[in-house]
């Protein structure tokens, strides 16, 4: 049972280069963190908004040669804010640190597991000068997860929201694919946006085009997960795995597992399967509807 096609690659503008400012638009430059990795791709990019003050979104990892090479991209600039888009761990650790630095504040929603001094919400403002910053909140990847858009520019900076080239992980039960899918119709939906900043790769054109190739793959994979829940009977998100991802190496077994977790979840929503057990309990045992 074959999975969806891989999706389209719509990245544009410069490429990535580790630790080295990257001037995107003149009120936008990139610094990508050197932690490359299977599920980062080319690493956690880190944007400066503004022209003055700034907002510094997801400083990444608490590394300091990262940090260094960001205090350096400021050039002693004032900084408004230093901004995450979600808690994990290769996107808000260094927040703390850099904050201290250069005397901001850290914006995000907030998490059990990521302490923020200003708490941001669908809407909050962030000073960028000419170039204000409005928070979207897209639950679905993490439960706090904030896409930051510039109006001004059309750009939308979507932390792990949409990415280059590949569909993001949906991790429950912090991770809702069902309210994913909910978010991403939204961008797919704003004809403002007009490009999307990732928090790995590089730039993307035609942000409708990528949010419907999104949905569309999901709604692939969602009808193979429910094949397979259908051709094997009542599975856990483990039993159904080699099922539902076949043709996924050991390294990414985990993650697959997670993936198939979150396409059982979402079928319940829908009313195609029946869950017995908890939503957070990763061994709970699923069943296709009537």
């Amino acid at each position: 049972m074959s999975g969806p096609a891989p999706l389209t690659d719509h990245s544009t503008g410069p490429a990535i280069e580790p630790e080295v400012p990257v001037v995107l638009h003149a009120f936008v430059e990139r610094v990508t963190a050197d932690n490359p990795s299977m599920m980062r791709g080319p690493g956690t990019n880190t944007y400066l908004v503004g022209d003055g003050p700034l907002v510094v979104i997801d400083p990444g990892h608490d590394d300091a040669s990262h940090r260094a090479a960001i205090v350096s991209a400021i050039r002693g600039r004032a900084v408004s804010a230093v901004a995450v888009t979600h808690h994990h761990a290769d996107h808000a650790p260094g927040a703390r640190a850099l904050a201290d630095a250069v005397g901001a504040p850290v914006v995000g929603y907030g998490h059990p597991t990521f302490d923020v001094d200003l708490a941001a919400r669908e809407g909050t403002t962030l000073d960028g000068g000419s170039c204000p910053l409005e928070a979207w909140h897209t639950p679905g990847h993490a439960s706090d997860h904030i896409c930051w858009f510039a109006p001004s520019l059309g750009w939308l900076f979507t932390g792990d929201h949409l990415m280059e080239g590949s569909t993001v992980v949906i991790p429950p039960p912090d991770g809702d694919l069902t309210t994913y899918l909910e978010t991403v119709a939204r961008v797919r939906d704003d004809a403002r946006v007009t490009v999307l900043a990732p928090g790995h790769g590089r730039l993307i054109d035609a942000p409708g085009a990528v949010a419907s190739d999104v949905l569309d793959h999901r709604a692939r994979r969602a009808a193979v997960v429910l094949g397979a829940l259908r051709t094997r009977g009542p599975s856990s998100a483990s039993d159904l795995r080699p099922l539902a991802y076949p043709d996924v190496g050991p390294e990414r077994h985990l993650v697959a597992t997670a993936s198939t977790w979150a396409n059982l979840l979402a079928l319940v929503d829908a009313g195609d399967a029946t869950m017995l057990g908890d939503r957070d309990d990763p061994q709970a045992v699923f069943a296709p509807s009537p």
